[in-house]
């Protein structure tokens, strides 16, 4: 008990390390262009970073991924099922693929119960503190990317 405890720790201070200071989303959206089912270019133009991207994912006051999708993470317990399992995904769709479901599902699944993490217009019942702010910044999509492109089985 105490070992999973400490190992839980251990895992919670190397994703805040790994994520370094949250500073919240950009001040304005990156322009991209969706060709497709898919945002081909990096809205960064530079890869992201795995393990960043896999820390987000985990994070569960960030990504708030593991709310709907389980996935390829042992340490963390109640994942979702509302959504695809996140295991296997870089098999399954290509980096922009992935880019564009994380951006604005929307464009792929007009009915998803996913929130957009890139998009701040048309949006409704969203808190006054977040009104404006995308849920994650490019970088941050950019790592979730990375991270979720490693993901082949």
């Amino acid at each position: 008990m105490v070992e999973h405890r400490r190992r839980r720790v251990t895992l919670t201070v190397i994703a805040a390390l790994a994520l370094g200071p949250i500073t919240g989303a950009d001040a304005e959206l990156r322009s991209y262009k969706v060709v497709g089912d898919a945002i081909p270019e990096s809205l960064t133009g530079a890869p992201g970073d795995p393990a960043k991207g896999r820390a987000i994912v985990a994070n569960r006051q960030v990504g708030l991924c593991l709310l709907c999708h389980t996935g390829p993470f042992p340490e963390e317990r109640f994942q979702g099922t509302l959504a695809p399992d996140l295991s296997g995904a870089g098999t399954r769709w290509s980096a922009g693929q992935l880019r564009l479901r994380i951006a604005d599902s929307t464009r792929v699944n007009p009915a998803t119960i996913m929130p957009p993490y890139y998009r701040t217009d048309g949006l409704v019942r969203v808190a006054p503190a977040f009104v404006g702010k995308p849920v994650l910044n490019a970088e941050q999509i950019e790592d979730v990317v990375a991270y979720l492109a490693t993901l082949r089985d």
